[in-house]
């Protein structure tokens, strides 16, 4: 169902749209979170750090459909709060033609690349292959990853949380079954957790792209509707490249980071790769709870209402703080159990990396959330400057530190402290430019 931003107490707008969200990315996350789970459970401790080594690979690609997510969401978020039902359907149309080419561009990229990769990060010889494997599989599936999130991004401008949060409580759901059912059943190894992902993902991707098209239908316009507009995609890649060049710059960091970890040998990689999907749980979650409030800016901004953006932000801190509360209880005091259901020993290398790797970074929660509340108003209102200068100074931070203090003595833990210290000095930037947007004075 669509929904008006733009209109009601911006508080109960806000957290009536964002915690569908909210429960929509944990979803996601089970795709992820379910792949490394039933290969630390029922394949092994190689097999886990193999999938969690290829993740970080994984997350280039991810980053370039999470643009094309954000691109044409805020642009149809402006389109739909200005009620240019004409020009909304064709930004649309325009984002899925533009998705697709730069899909194919990115397989292709991708599967030739992908050993050379691996290899690039150091990737242990007893992981190589099972990791190349998962790579490749990952790679044909794109498609699905990229016109899901277009389909995703339409709901979430026209202010339908609830809807992708069904599909993918459906689809994650079916995907841990399949995982176990490929592994247990079919002994398919590193290559069933693969192929379960491709399976579901095709699903949901087909049932959510039928569904925004169907929607699109429903919306009356006047005039004939082009299939693609030049100035439209000019618009979107206005906000989509610099959303791109951010996730991007982020995997290149976290792979450089990920060679460092692979130095340490293959227990350290296992450990961190089930306490960094935990991690990236909780982060990824505020970052779409954070699109979420660019939707609203958008919306907003769109139908001139640039005073409702102060009350956002400070509903969005509420509301990502009182998230923030129960993870960091969780993490930082029960982070060893939890890291249990990823692995079968509940001692040695692994487990202990995983533990201090959540207690370190779970207390700054706190701090990145308010920075990716601010940074997504930032992106709605299209300032894309100041939203990549707090971006890129906690990507710079986190690796030349990760870098320098896993030299020292601290080992693998100093590259746990880069995040903390990262995320703190991005915070503050982020926090000061929206304080000092243009809403500021027209509030």
């Amino acid at each position: 169902m669509n929904q008006d931003l733009t209109v009601g107490r911006p508080e109960n707008v806000l957290w009536k749209f964002c915690l569908p969200l909210f429960g929509s990315i944990i979803f996601q996350q089970l795709y992820n979170i379910a792949d490394s789970l039933v290969a630390g459970k029922f394949i092994g401790e190689n097999a886990l750090a193999a999938v969690g080594n290829s993740y970080e690979i994984t997350l280039i690609f991810i980053a370039f459909a999470f643009g094309c997510n954000i691109g044409c969401s805020v642009i149809v978020s402006q389109l739909f709060g200005a009620k240019d039902y004409t020009g909304m359907k064709t930004a649309v149309y325009t984002a899925l033609v533009s998705s697709a080419v730069l899909c194919a561009i990115l397989m292709f990229a991708g599967i030739l690349g992908c050993h050379s990769l691996l290899q690039i990060i150091h990737t242990p010889k007893e992981i190589l292959m099972d990791s190349r494997l998962y790579l490749e599989i990952y790679l044909w599936g794109l498609p699905f990853m990229f016109f899901y999130n277009i389909a995703n991004g339409v709901f979430s401008a026209l202010g339908d949380s609830r809807t992708p949060f069904l599909f993918l409580a459906v689809s994650s759901t079916a995907n841990i079954a399949a995982d176990v059912l490929f592994v247990t059943a079919f002994h398919m190894g590193v290559a069933g957790v693969a192929w379960a992902t491709f399976l579901c993902q095709g699903i949901s991707c087909t049932l959510a792209v039928t569904v925004v098209l169907k929607r699109l239908k429903t919306i009356d316009t006047d005039s004939h509707i082009p299939l693609f507009s030049w100035i439209l995609f000019r618009k979107i890649a206005v906000i989509a490249v610099p959303s791109i060049l951010q996730q991007s710059f982020i995997s290149i960091g976290n792979i450089i980071i990920q060679s460092v970890i692979n130095s340490f040998g293959a227990s350290v990689i296992a450990g961190y790769s089930a306490a960094v999907k935990l991690n990236n749980l909780v982060i990824t979650s505020f970052t779409t709870l954070g699109n979420g409030i660019s939707n609203y800016t958008a919306q907003n901004m769109g139908a001139n209402k640039p005073g409702r953006i102060k009350e956002g932000f400070c509903a969005g801190i509420k509301l990502v703080w009182l998230l923030s509360l129960p993870l960091f209880l969780l993490y930082f005091f029960a982070g060893r159990y939890v890291l249990y259901l990823f692995m079968d020993t509940h001692s040695g290398t692994s487990i202990s990396t995983g533990i201090l790797f959540l207690r370190i970074l779970s207390p700054f929660y706190f701090v990145v959330s308010a920075k990716l509340v601010a940074d997504g108003i930032l992106r709605g209102a299209g300032i894309m400057n100041k939203f990549m200068i707090g971006t890129f100074s906690d990507l710079i931070l986190r690796v030349v530190l990760a870098k320098i203090l896993s030299q020292t003595a601290l080992g693998a833990a100093g590259i746990w402290c880069a995040w903390p210290i990262g995320w703190t000095i991005a915070t503050f930037l982020s926090v000061h430019f929206y304080r000092n947007g243009p809403w500021k004075k027209k509030a």
